[in-house]
């Protein structure tokens, strides 16, 4: 799996991730603070906001900075001498 991400930039998975795993926390936080200490709808509203935007924003760094200790191996790139195409 790590040979496919090869050469690619990690930000959009990194934020993928981060942004899902803001769903889930966030909705459990939000729902917690909801039932158990009663607070107001757009206080819950505010904080799974942002919870999901700041694990998408760590996400996004996250996955940058770990793009750059993947790169694209020299043998795995395509050569441009032989083709596929009829001739």
């Amino acid at each position: 799996m790590m040979k496919q991400l090869r050469g690619r930039n990690l930000k959009h998975p990194g934020c993928l991730i981060g942004v899902t795993l803001g769903m889930i926390i966030g909705i459990i936080v939000a729902g917690v603070m909801a039932a158990k200490f009663n607070v107001a709808m757009y206080t819950d509203l505010w904080v799974w906001f942002g919870i999901v935007i700041g694990l998408a924003i760590i996400g996004w760094i996250t996955g940058d900075r770990l793009s750059s200790r993947f790169h694209a191996l020299e043998d795995d790139a395509p050569d441009s001498s032989s083709s596929d195409k009829p001739q």
